[in-house]
């Protein structure tokens, strides 16, 4: 999905293959790797991470140099990005694309990163981006190609474009009548079409959670792969979850378009933990176990038999991303942001079948910023200290539903500060909300709801701190509000 950056960060192969060759290359699960975190953690951290959970594949949202760098002779295939807002770049300028992959592609493959695949573009024709990107995604997807052929390393890495599962429709709602999306049709098939004949994948993007969240008379079983759903009958092939649906409809789109033998990546799956009343670890647990165990067995779907190659989404939270979607965004990782795990899952790779936790991480001081008990509720600086804070922290576990949508007025309070407080690396000044705020060593947490305390901020290059950006506009913003 689309990691826009936080505001602060302004301010300062062969024509046809046939599937059966196609799925003898596919081996082991996948994780999408994302880095929009006010506290990212250590690139080698997050390799060791990969690498103890025998994770054996990593997907990028962009090039990211120090990522690839540590990714370098890790053994882990990787996929590498270009985001929606370079497509344009690459589109008219095929001198751009061939420094893209000279940069970002022939130079790691030098230092011994296993470079597998250039996603072109993230999601371009999702609908609600109402055709931005439409005109650009294919002649910068054609570019990318040429610059890998001239790099003499096409047949080593191969293009692909991730699309979200809203490119294709069912007029009936069952999976045979899936066609490509009627509005989008033609450049879609255009692309699909190229990728197939330079031996390309399609990749989908595929969210049981989003229905969910989008529908409330979606049918809260068929999200999910342990057979209690009422079955769907598509003239006598029988679904028992919206998954196998879902990828079906693209198998027939394809067919129906001349492409049935194209291979598949599912790019995303996965199941938020928090920031919504549906997304919760219980759920998440369940969800992202029953795909693991689904595919386990390597028998695929009905339409696709066979091994299914997937990256789930994601490994670990992002407290930067977009909540334009819904407040469950910053909450996707199967790992939280300090990279321990939220809940069991068994992924098939380790002995104990438990998930690794991240290894030699240093947190902040065991302190965090609370209201004071003398403050009295009808404080008119309140308010805007919350709203503050919750601007410039994150208090997406807050509502109805959520991890911490048991906390009482005061408590709900003390999160939003303490979120803040952390963010910025507990300096004292981040603290001092007017005459409302407090630094306490006791532990404020309560029951589902984690009062964090950060890790110490990853220093990406020379005098570059993660986790302090935004600190300064932050107090401008907050004497503003409260002058």
């Amino acid at each position: 999905m689309k990691n826009p950056r936080r505001v602060c960060e302004v301010c300062v192969v062969l024509y046809l293959i046939p599937f059966l060759c196609w799925v003898e290359s596919v081996n082991g699960i996948g994780a999408n790797w994302g880095t929009q975190s006010s506290h990212p953690l250590p690139p080698d951290i997050v390799v060791r991470m990969l690498v103890d959970n025998g994770i054996q594949k990593v997907k990028l949202f962009d090039a990211d140099y120090g990522a690839l760098r540590a990714l370098s002779k890790s053994g882990i295939e990787v996929m590498v990005g270009i985001p929606n807002d370079m497509l344009a770049t690459m589109a008219s300028s095929m001198k751009a694309a061939e420094r893209w992959v000279s940069k970002n592609v022939s130079a790691h493959l030098s230092n011994g990163v296993s470079i597998s695949y250039v996603a072109v573009g993230n999601e371009p024709f999702l609908a609600t981006y109402n055709g931005s990107f439409l005109r650009t995604t294919f002649p910068a997807l054609k570019n990318i190609q040429a610059a890998l052929v001239k790099a003499g390393i096409a047949t080593k890495v191969k293009v692909t474009v991730p699309q979200n599962a809203d490119v294709y429709e069912s007029s009936t709602g069952v999976p045979s009548a899936g066609d490509f999306r009627a509005d989008i049709h033609d450049y879609i098939f255009q692309i699909t079409k190229f990728l197939n004949d330079n031996g390309s994948p399609f990749t989908v993007n595929i969210y049981p959670f989003i229905s969910l969240y989008i529908d409330s008379n979606f049918p809260v079983e068929y999200a999910f792969f342990d057979g209690q759903a009422t079955p769907v009958n598509d003239g006598g092939t029988t679904y028992t979850n919206m998954f196998d649906a879902n990828y079906d409809t693209l198998v027939w789109a394809l067919q129906k378009n001349g492409l049935a033998n194209m291979g598949i990546i599912v790019g995303e799956i996965g199941w938020p933990s928090d920031g919504d009343r549906n997304g919760n670890n219980e759920y998440a647990q369940r969800f992202m176990q029953g795909f693991m165990t689904r595919i386990a067995g390597g028998k695929g779907t009905p339409m696709r038999q066979g091994p299914i190659e997937a990256y789930l989404f994601s490994l670990i939270d992002e407290d930067e991303k977009s909540i334009q979607p819904g407040n469950f965004e910053r909450h996707w990782g199967v790992f939280y942001y300090d990279g321990q795990p939220k809940y069991s899952l068994n992924l098939g790779t380790t002995t104990n079948g438990a998930l690794v936790p991240a290894r030699n991480l240093k947190y902040l001081q065991r302190k965090w910023c609370v209201l004071k008990d003398s403050v009295k509720m009808d404080d008119p600086s309140i308010a805007q200290s919350v709203s503050y804070a919750c601007a410039l922290g994150d208090c997406t576990s807050l509502g109805y539903g959520t991890s911490c949508g048991d906390l009482d007025a005061k408590q709900n309070i003390s999160y939003a500060f303490n979120s803040y407080y952390q963010i910025n690396n507990q300096l004292d000044e981040a603290c001092k909300f007017p005459n409302v705020s407090t630094v306490t060593k006791d532990d404020p947490s309560t029951g589902t709801c984690r009062f964090g305390i950060m890790i110490e901020p990853y220093y990406a290059g020379a005098d570059k701190k993660v986790g302090s950006c935004g600190f300064v506009v932050g107090v401008v913003m907050l004497l503003v509000m409260v002058l």
